[in-house]
């Protein structure tokens, strides 16, 4: 299972959030999700970047431009941020989403 929540505090991302949200939905119906997770998109004040974590119930190996994880109580947790195109942001998405459990 993969859910999907944005916490926005301006219009900048809105359009390219819903779009990463849309092609996320998709995600799942493409494959199988073995390790559930939630994917929050955000910004954070004056920053200008979209900001995303994803948060899996088990542990995952390392995917290359991600920090973490880190220990939460729902599971392990991955950020990174982003300043491009909506496709190339779920394409990272996606990589981070479906990362082999370590």
């Amino acid at each position: 299972m993969i859910t999907t929540q944005h916490k926005l505090l301006t219009d900048q991302w809105t359009s390219d959030v819903a779009t990463v949200e849309r092609a996320i939905d998709r995600m799942a119906t493409d494959r199988v999700v073995t390790n559930a997770c939630r994917v929050v998109l955000f910004e954070v004040a004056r920053d200008g970047l979209l900001h995303v974590n994803v948060t899996h119930k088990h542990q995952t190996q390392t995917v290359a431009g991600w920090a973490g994880p880190a220990g939460v109580a729902d599971g392990f947790v991955n950020n990174r941020t982003f300043d491009g195109p909506p496709a190339r942001i779920a394409g990272h998405i996606r990589r981070m989403i479906f990362a082999a459990r370590a």
